[in-house]
C-alpha cells in the first residue's frame, strides 16, 4: 500500500491520473528553510520530513514530496498575501526559472529514496494589468512562485525543459521508477 504524506490536490490527481493506487495520510510540518540550506537540499529535507511525519505500518510505502520555485537562487515558496504574489510574478515575469521537487520514499520505515527533480520554465512577459487579474483569481495563493501551470497560468508558460509533472508538484515517472525497484 503506497501511503502520500501530502495535501496536496495536485500530487493525488497526478498519482490517480497515473493509474498508482494511494491513501493519503498528512501531518504538519515546518517548511522554514535553514540558514544557507540549498534549495535542492530543501525539497529533499521536507519530503523527508513528511514522509516521516505521517508514521507507517508495516508493509507500507510512504512517499513524501515538497515543490519550491527558484529564481536565481532564491527559492519562491507560496505567498504570504496577495502583495507578495504580484511581487513574485513580477520577478518570474519574462524570465526562466527552475521549479525543484523532492521526493522520498520510505518501505517498512527505511528510506528507500531521497531525491530531486528540476524543470525549466520560461515565462512571457506580464503587464501589471495581467499580473492584477491573476492574483485576483486567487489561484496563486497556495502555489510555490505563486502561479498554477496546470491552470490560468498556463498561458504564461512560452517554454519548457524537463517534466512538466515536476512543475505541477510531483515527477510521476522518477516516483513510478523508484516505487518499482
Amino acid at each position: 500500500m503506497l501511503v502520500l504524506a501530502s495535501q496536496s490536490p495536485r500530487r493525488a490527481e497526478i498519482l490517480r491520473n497515473a493509474g498508482i493506487s494511494f491513501a493519503v495520510r498528512t501531518a504538519e510540518v515546518d517548511e522554514t528553510p535553514l540558514e544557507g540550506e540549498r534549495p535542492e537540499e530543501y525539497v529533499q529535507r521536507l519530503a523527508w520530513e513528511k514522509a516521516c511525519a505521517v508514521g507507517a505500518e508495516p508493509g507500507e510505502t510512504v512517499l513524501g514530496a515538497d515543490t519550491t520555485v527558484v529564481l536565481d537562487g532564491e527559492m519562491l515558496g507560496k505567498p504570504v498575501d496577495e502583495a507578495d504574489a504580484r511581487r513574485m510574478l513580477r520577478l518570474l515575469s519574462g524570465r526562466r526559472h527552475e521549479v525543484m521537487t523532492g521526493i522520498a520514499i520510505l518501505r517498512d520505515g527505511r528510506e528507500c529514496v531521497r531525491t530531486w527533480a528540476a524543470t525549466s520554465v520560461w515565462f512571457a512577459t506580464l503587464s501589471e494589468l495581467e499580473i492584477a487579474a491573476y492574483v485576483a483569481s486567487g489561484e496563486p495563493m497556495d502555489k510555490a512562485g505563486a502561479y498554477a501551470i496546470q491552470g490560468l497560468a498556463s498561458k504564461y508558460i512560452e517554454k519548457l525543459e524537463g517534466s512538466y509533472f515536476n512543475v505541477v508538484g510531483l515527477p510521476v515517472s522518477l516516483v513510478y521508477r523508484y516505487l518499482h525497484r
